[in-house]
C-alpha cells in the first residue's frame, strides 16, 4: 500500500485533471462512422500534448492508449478499425502517467447521433445509470476510518439491487506510482467488513464499478489475448475514478473540476 505525500498527491490532481479533459474528448468524438483506431490516435495526440504518456503503454505488450470495448466487451479491448454504430455501447478506459505518477479513468456512452425513444435504448440508459449511480455510492464510502468493504458493499447493493450482474473476476486498485498497486477494491464484498484493509488518509485508490446485464462471466472475444467478453454476449459497462482518500471528504483526481 503506497500512501502519498501531499506533493504526490498535488501531482495526481493536476494529471488526473488533464486527463478528465482527454477523456471528455475522446468521449465527444465517439459518434457513429468513428473508428476505433481513430478514438486511439487521438487519445496518444492528447497525452502528448498534455505532457504525459500512456500509462496503458508501460503494461508489457499492450502498444495502444486506450482500451476500447464495445457493447458485450468488457475490459481490455484492443482498438481496431471497427467503426462504432448507432445504438453500440461504448467504454473508453485510458490512463496517463503525468510527472511519474498514475492516473486512472474510465466511462461508458451510448453511441446515437439523437436523442431516441425506442424501448432498448432506454435499457441500456438504465443499464448504464445504474454504473454511474454505483461509483458515486462507492465513492461516498471512500472516507478515513471506512474500510474496502464499505465501497464493495456499497457498489454491489446498486448493481446487483438492479438485477445486474458484477464482474467478480476484475476489481479496483491502487494506483500512483504503478498503474496497479495494493490495495484490490473489488465490486461485492465476501465475509465481513472488518476484515477489509481499513482507508487512511493518503490512500489512492481506482474505483471502477465492472458489470454486465447477464451473469457476469468472462470469455476472450477473439485471437487479440487482451479483449474480455461476457460468456453469455450480455452488455456490459465501466465506469472508473482515481480517487484520493483524505481526513474530510473523498477528493476525485480524475474530474475535469479538480
Amino acid at each position: 500500500m503506497n500512501i502519498k505525500t501531499p506533493e504526490e498527491i498535488a501531482i495526481m490532481a493536476d494529471g488526473g485533471r488533464r486527463l478528465a479533459h482527454i477523456l471528455e474528448d475522446l468521449l465527444a468524438m465517439a459518434t457513429p462512422g468513428t473508428a476505433l483506431l481513430a478514438i486511439d490516435t487521438r487519445a496518444d495526440e492528447l497525452i502528448a500534448a498534455a505532457g504525459g504518456f500512456p500509462s496503458f503503454k508501460t503494461v508489457k505488450g499492450y502498444t495502444h492508449a486506450t482500451c476500447l470495448c464495445v457493447n458485450d466487451e468488457v475490459v481490455h479491448g484492443v482498438p481496431t478499425e471497427r467503426q462504432l454504430k448507432e445504438g453500440d455501447i461504448l467504454t473508453i478506459d485510458i490512463g496517463l502517467v503525468y510527472q511519474g505518477l498514475h492516473t486512472d479513468t474510465a466511462w461508458t456512452k451510448i453511441i446515437s447521433s439523437q436523442p431516441s425513444a425506442l424501448s432498448h435504448q432506454q435499457e441500456k440508459e438504465e443499464f448504464l445509470k445504474t454504473g454511474e449511480e454505483a461509483l458515486w455510492k462507492g465513492i461516498e464510502q471512500a472516507r478515513e476510518g471506512n474500510r474496502i468493504g464499505h465501497i464493495s458493499k456499497a457498489i454491489s447493493e446498486i448493481i446487483e439491487g438492479a438485477g445486474y450482474g458484477i464482474v467478480k473476476t476484475l476489481v479496483g486498485h491502487g494506483v500512483g506510482k504503478e498503474l496497479h498497486e495494493k490495495p484490490q477494491v473489488p465490486n461485492y464484498l465476501t465475509g465481513d467488513i472488518a476484515a477489509t484493509l481499513e482507508l487512511v488518509e493518503g490512500m489512492t485508490i481506482a474505483i471502477e464499478p465492472i458489470y454486465a446485464q447477464g451473469r457476469g462471466e468472462l470469455v476472450y472475444a477473439n485471437g487479440d489475448g487482451w479483449t474480455l467478453a461476457t460468456r453469455d454476449g450480455s452488455l456490459s459497462a465501466e465506469f472508473e475514478h482515481t480517487v484520493v482518500i483524505t481526513a474530510a471528504d473523498p477528493l476525485i483526481l480524475t474530474a475535469s473540476g479538480v
